[in-house]
C-alpha cells in the first residue's frame, strides 16, 4: 500500500500513514519506509484538505473501514508499485479509517454501522445427524457440564440464575458501584456475562460460577485508564519455593481469594450500562466505584491494594519476583505467593502463618483449600521424600482435543537429528490448530522440561505451517501420552545448592545460522529452571555462542 506517512498513534504503538488515493487513514506497525520517495507529488492537495490527518485516532471525524477482504499485496522493499489495477488491500490486523461524508455526519454519529461481512455459524454448531448413536451418548457424556455461551441460555437452567444471583449479591454488597445519572459528555461502555463451570482435580463438578465482565475494548486510553501492568509470580519462583519447602520440611498451605478484581479501587471516573437480568431505573447507569472484572486496569488496581495490606503488615517483596512477598518473624520466616487469587503460603512460623490466614479473611473474602494440592492447573503430591508436580489431566485434554488417541506412541520427543527448516513439506492454509497445540505445549512444559527444546523448536513455525511442522507437533503430543503420568520431582534429600549448567548449538538452525541457547538450574536436586532460546544474533564462532549462553544463564540467576 502506498501511502504517506503522518505521525504516530496515540493509543497503541503503531504509525498512522494516509492513503491519497482511497482517502483512508491506517494504523499499523508493519510499515517500510521509501525516505527517497515523496508522498504527496502525484495528487497534490489544499492544506485544509488535510486537516482531519492531525486529529485522534479515533474521533467523531473518523469512521472504521471494516469491509476490507483479508487479503494484502506485499510491497518490495525496493520499490512502490503505483498501478490502480493491483489492488492493495490491508490485512484485517492493520486498523482503517476514512472521513464521513459531512451531510450524514449527524446521521452517522447515532446509528452505528454495521458491518457488510458475510456472517458465518461458529465451527462448533456442527451437525450431529451423521455420527453414530453410540458415539453421541460419548458425546453427551463428555460435554455433561454444559457452559452457556448467552445470558438467554442461562436464564432456563436455576443453576446458572443461583450462580448470576450470588454474583450481583457479592457485586453489591462490596459496593462495587453507585447508581447515577448519565454526566454530559460521558460514554458507557457495555457488560456481559461469562460462565464457567469449575471442576476439581479429578473432573468433578465443584461449582457454577457466573461472573460479570465489563467491555473493556470499549475504554479509551488516557481517559478511562492509563497504566495496566500487574505483577504475577513466575513459574521459577513456584518452583524454588516448593523445593526449599520440600528440603525444609514446611507444609504449604493454598488460599483463593473470591472475586479478586473487585477489591481495588478505581482512579478513573468509568460508567457502565447495566447488565442483563438487574433492574435499574431510567436514564441510570452505574458509575464503578471498585475494578470490575475486564477493565483493563483492573488487574493492576487489584495488585496495589493487595501490595499495600500485605505492607502494612510487615511483608516485602522479593528483589527478583514482586508477587513474592516475605516477613521475617521471632520464630521464623512466612512467605506468601500470589498469582492474580491464589496464593501459597509456607514457611518455619507456623503461629504466624495461621494468623496470616485470619488476617486475610477479615480484608477479603478467602477461600482456605488447606495444604497444596492443585495449584494453576499444576497437580501437586507429596511425600517423605519430596513433591512431584505433574499436568495429567490437562494432558489428558490436550490428547482428547488432538484426537490421536489410538495413534501409536513414541518415544521421544524429536526425532534425532532432523532439523526442520521453513520450506519443508506442503503448506498447510489454516495454522489455528498448529497455534493451540503450540500453546498448550508450552504451558505443558511447565513442569515438563524433557519437552522443552522440542517445544521450542516448532513455535518458530507458526507463520508459514507446512505438514512437516504439523508432524513433528503431533510427535509430541504423541511422546506426551506415552508419558502421561510423567512429572516433576522435587527432592528433599539434598542441601539446597545452586548448581547450574549450559550450552550452545553453534549455528545450529538450518534457516538463519543463529546459535541456539539451552540452559537448566537445580536447587539442590530438584531442577528448577530451564530454557532453550535462540540467540538473537549470529555468533562467528563456538565461543562467542558459549559466552552468549553464559549470559543468559547467569541473567537467569
Amino acid at each position: 500500500i502506498s501511502c504517506v506517512f503522518i505521525g504516530y498513534s496515540e493509543t497503541q504503538k503503531s504509525y498512522r500513514c494516509y492513503d491519497i488515493q482511497r482517502d483512508k487513514v491506517y494504523v499499523s506497525r508493519n510499515v517500510i519506509f521509501l525516505e527517497n520517495e515523496d508522498g504527496f507529488k502525484d495528487e497534490p492537495k489544499k492544506l485544509e484538505d488535510y486537516t482531519f490527518l492531525w486529529t485522534n485516532d479515533i474521533d467523531d471525524d473518523d469512521d472504521i473501514d471494516d469491509d476490507e477482504p483479508d487479503k494484502v499485496v506485499e510491497v518490495p522493499n525496493g520499490e512502490v508499485n503505483n498501478d490502480n489495477s493491483t489492488r492493495m488491500i490491508p490485512p484485517k490486523e492493520i486498523l482503517v479509517y476514512r472521513r464521513r461524508d459531512p451531510q450524514n455526519q449527524e446521521t452517522n454519529q447515532s446509528l452505528p454501522r454495521r458491518s457488510q461481512r458475510h456472517i458465518r455459524p461458529p465451527q462448533r454448531f456442527i451437525s450431529y445427524e451423521s455420527f453414530s448413536p453410540k458415539f453421541r451418548a460419548c458425546l453427551m457424556a463428555h460435554h455433561s457440564f454444559y457452559e452457556p455461551s448467552s445470558y438467554l441460555e442461562a436464564k432456563e437452567d436455576p443453576n446458572w440464575i443461583e450462580a448470576m444471583n450470588l454474583e450481583l449479591k457479592a457485586l453489591e454488597s462490596n459496593e462495587t458501584w453507585e447508581i447515577v445519572p448519565l454526566p454530559m459528555e460521558k460514554k458507557t461502555i457495555g457488560c456481559r456475562w461469562i460462565y464457567k463451570i469449575k471442576t476439581k482435580s479429578d473432573g468433578t463438578l465443584e461449582r457454577y460460577k457466573a461472573r460479570l465482565v465489563a467491555k473493556g475494548y470499549a475504554q479509551e486510553y488516557g481517559i478511562d485508564y492509563e497504566e495496566t501492568f500487574a505483577h504475577v509470580a513466575r513459574m521459577i519462583s513456584v518452583r524454588t519455593l516448593i523445593a526449599i519447602t520440600s528440603v525444609k520440611h514446611w507444609t504449604i498451605f493454598q488460599m483463593d481469594v473470591k472475586n479478586a478484581f473487585l477489591n481495588g479501587h478505581l482512579q478513573e471516573e468509568v460508567f457502565m450500562s447495566a447488565p442483563l437480568g438487574f433492574d435499574l431505573p431510567q436514564n441510570k447507569v452505574l458509575r464503578l466505584k471498585k475494578a470490575l472484572y475486564g477493565l483493563k486496569q483492573a488487574p493492576r488496581a487489584w495488585f496495589d491494594k493487595f501490595s499495600s495490606v500485605m505492607f502494612n503488615q510487615g511483608f516485602q517483596s522479593c528483589y527478583s519476583d514482586t508477587a513474592m512477598f516475605v516477613k521475617t518473624t521471632s520464630v521464623g520466616v512466612i512467605v506468601l505467593l500470589l498469582y492474580v487469587d491464589d496464593m501459597v503460603i509456607t514457611g518455619s512460623d507456623d503461629e504466624g502463618i495461621i494468623e496470616v490466614k485470619h488476617f486475610l479473611n477479615k480484608c477479603f473474602q478467602m477461600t482456605d483449600l488447606e495444604r497444596l494440592t492443585y495449584f494453576l492447573g499444576i497437580e501437586v503430591a507429596y511425600s517423605k521424600h519430596g513433591y512431584l508436580l505433574s499436568q495429567m489431566k490437562f494432558a489428558s485434554e490436550l490428547i482428547d482435543r488432538t484426537g490421536i488417541s489410538n495413534d501409536k506412541v513414541v518415544d521421544t520427543p524429536e526425532a534425532l537429528g532432523v532439523k526442520m527448516k521453513i520450506d519443508d513439506g506442503e503448506i498447510l492454509e489454516n495454522p489455528t490448530p498448529f497455534r493451540q497445540i503450540v500453546g498448550a505445549l508450552s504451558y505443558l512444559s511447565i513442569t515438563r522440561p524433557d519437552i522443552a527444546h522440542a517445544v521450542h523448536v516448532i513455535s518458530q513455525f507458526q507463520q508459514r505451517l507446512t505438514s512437516v511442522h504439523m508432524g513433528a507437533a503431533m510427535r509430541i503430543v504423541c511422546y506426551v501420552k506415552n508419558t502421561i503420568n510423567k512429572g516433576l520431582f522435587l527432592s528433599s534429600s539434598y542441601v539446597l545448592e545452586l548448581v547450574a549448567y549450559t550450552d550452545a548449538d553453534w549455528g545450529g538452525d538450518p534457516n538463519n545460522r543463529h546459535s541456539t541457547t539451552g540452559f537448566c538450574v537445580f536447587l539442590g536436586d530438584s531442577l528448577i529452571s530451564w530454557r532453550c532460546k535462540k540467540q538473537n544474533k549470529v555468533s562467528l564462532s563456538s565461543t562467542e555462542a558459549e559466552y552468549r549462553a553464559m549470559a543468559t544463564i547467569t541473567m537467569e540467576i
